[in-house]
């Protein structure tokens, strides 16, 4: 049986491969979102079980097919090795256009968010020419807080977001 296939773009840095998410992901998907060190300040703050890990990748595929644009699955160019997920998002719901990045705890702290996420605001203003782009981070995230603001982003306002207060880091034009 063949499988559809979506169009999804890849960006290449010096050391990540942005692709589309695979089947082959899962496995590292699903860890990853189980750990409660990594979803603590994602959503509901609280890890995912596999069947929710599940509906959050086909989630995050479907939004490619609904938006044009997406997450994309963050590989390690050396290893093959999957690092998490970055790129472009705006759900229903979302109080704004956002870089969301997620990296598993073995690519924390390499500067991996940063490389990635900055490709995917390159992307976001060159090929999508979006006028208004954020990061929602919540205010205990600093990791990622520094992550934005090492590109430039710029506190703004407090917005309910997942029945938690998080803040519209917005990134000048």
């Amino acid at each position: 049986m063949s499988r559809p296939t979506l169009d999804i773009p890849r960006l290449t840095t010096d050391r990540l491969l942005l692709r589309g998410l695979a089947p082959d992901d899962f496995e590292a998907y699903a860890a990853m979102m189980a750990n409660p060190e990594v979803t603590r300040h994602l959503g509901e703050g609280r890890p995912l079980a596999r069947a929710d890990a599940w509906r959050q990748m086909a989630m995050i595929t479907g939004h490619w097919v609904l938006r044009g644009f997406g997450l994309w699955a963050v590989e390690e160019r050396a290893t093959g090795r999957f690092l998490g997920r970055i790129g472009c998002q705006e759900p229903e719901g979302f109080p704004a256009f956002e870089i969301g990045y997620t990296l598993a705890p073995e690519a924390w702290g390499k500067g991996y968010a940063r490389e990635g996420a900055a490709a995917a605001l390159r992307y976001a203003r060159e090929v999508l020419r979006h006028p208004a782009i954020t990061s929602i981070i919540r205010p205990a995230n600093t990791a990622s807080i520094r992550v934005a603001s090492s590109l430039g982003a710029v506190a703004g306002e407090t917005v309910e977001f997942f029945g938690a207060p998080s803040v519209l880091f917005r990134y000048p034009p």
